[in-house]
């Protein structure tokens, strides 16, 4: 029997960072490593007229020259345009705690944390066998308590907000920004008065369930796709492919309409039939009385059918009952008037007589 090659199955990524996990006195070695990984195809610059690259040079301003690396230092610019040289040796003297250690602060629950914070993310791998311990430790306490881990921790000569989380079976460092880094959304309402109808919130709701769940491994960058045909197409000498011109979108005149064409649209779009939009019932307050069971309703409705039915019934007999009075009584009177015209005539006859 073939073996399954471990090296084959797990693609060899290489770290980034080396420190530990300072969990109070407990000290885990880790490894950081990419969580996430880039697919977008990069263009270079050419001369559009020869094809060659297109190149930065890194320029002094003052000789007008181009300099080596090794030239090169750091520089912070004052507010009137003021250049303040500063060294690594300026920044080796800086309290950095946390510069070779992820420090957590507290444990939250994962819902405390704003995805506007969410920034890059990162696997932590045990850094050998001493640590497999108390990372195991770490991770099973993460996902016993359902809460994440609040750390600091300094990458790329400057200290870091991150959140620890369980994933599988691995902890990931997902680097959050400070929270005065993240703007508040002032004046990016509508300033504007609006009104929203419970019809069009059902119309709402009845999009939203039919568009459903999706599964996300399922999406996929087409762009990205469309965008390696032409470059195939090019490299091949071939022209690349057209692609068809997006439907134009009408400007919205009508909400209401629109909703119910979206729906609509959506069914066809998963082969359901479109059939008629029926609005959902209108959502009843917490002041209502509580819904009945399952079993109460059927039988409501079973019994308001057949009572309904029953009514039905009695006044199609009715009214039968009722025509054929009518019909026997017109002609009865119709018989009773003949009767008496031809009376009259004989008794007019014999007078004449």
């Amino acid at each position: 029997m073939k073996r399954c090659n471990t090296a084959e199955r797990v693609p060899l990524v290489r770290s980034i960072w080396n420190g530990a996990i300072s969990f109070g006195l407990v000290s885990i070695p880790i490894k950081l490593v990419n969580a996430t990984e880039s697919h977008s195809i990069s263009f270079r610059q050419i001369h559009t007229e020869d094809g060659g690259r297109i190149r930065y040079r890194k320029v002094c301003e003052l000789e007008d020259r181009e300099v080596t690396q090794s030239e090169i230092g750091k520089g912070y610019e004052d507010a009137d345009g003021t250049i303040i040289p500063i060294t690594d040796e300026d920044l080796s003297h800086l309290p950095l705690p946390t510069a070779r250690t992820i420090e957590i602060v507290a444990f939250v629950p994962g819902d405390r944390i704003d995805p506007l914070q969410m920034d890059a993310a990162y696997y932590l791998q045990a850094g050998g066998a001493p640590a497999a311990k108390p990372y195991t430790l770490l991770r099973e306490a993460l996902k016993r308590s359902n809460k994440v881990a609040i750390a600091k921790y300094a990458l790329r000569g400057r200290e870091r907000l991150g959140m620890l989380r369980v994933v599988e079976d691995a902890i990931a460092l997902h680097g959050l920004l400070w929270p005065d880094e993240v703007r508040a959304p002032e004046g990016l309402a509508p300033d504007t008065k609006v009104t929203v109808s419970d019809k069009e919130l059902d119309l709402a709701d009845a999009l939203m369930d039919t568009l459903g769940e999706i599964d996300l491994d399922e999406l996929h960058d087409e762009y990205r796709e469309a965008l390696e045909e032409v470059v195939a197409a090019k490299a091949a000498g071939e022209a690349p492919p057209e692609s068809p011109e997006p439907a134009r979108s009408g400007k919205v005149l009508d909400l209401m309409a629109a909703l119910e064409k979206s729906v609509r649209d959506a069914k066809e779009s998963r082969g359901e039939e479109p059939g008629e939009v029926r609005q959902l019932p209108q959502r009843k307050s917490a002041r209502t009385a509580p819904k009945q069971t399952g079993g109460k309703k059927s039988t409501a409705r079973t019994a308001g059918s057949a009572t309904t039915k029953k009514t039905a019934a009695k006044k199609t007999t009715a009214k039968s009952s009722q025509g054929t009075k009518k019909t026997a009584a017109k002609k009865t009177t119709t018989t009773t008037t003949a009767k008496k015209t031809a009376a009259k005539k004989t008794t007019a006859r014999k007078r004449t007589a």
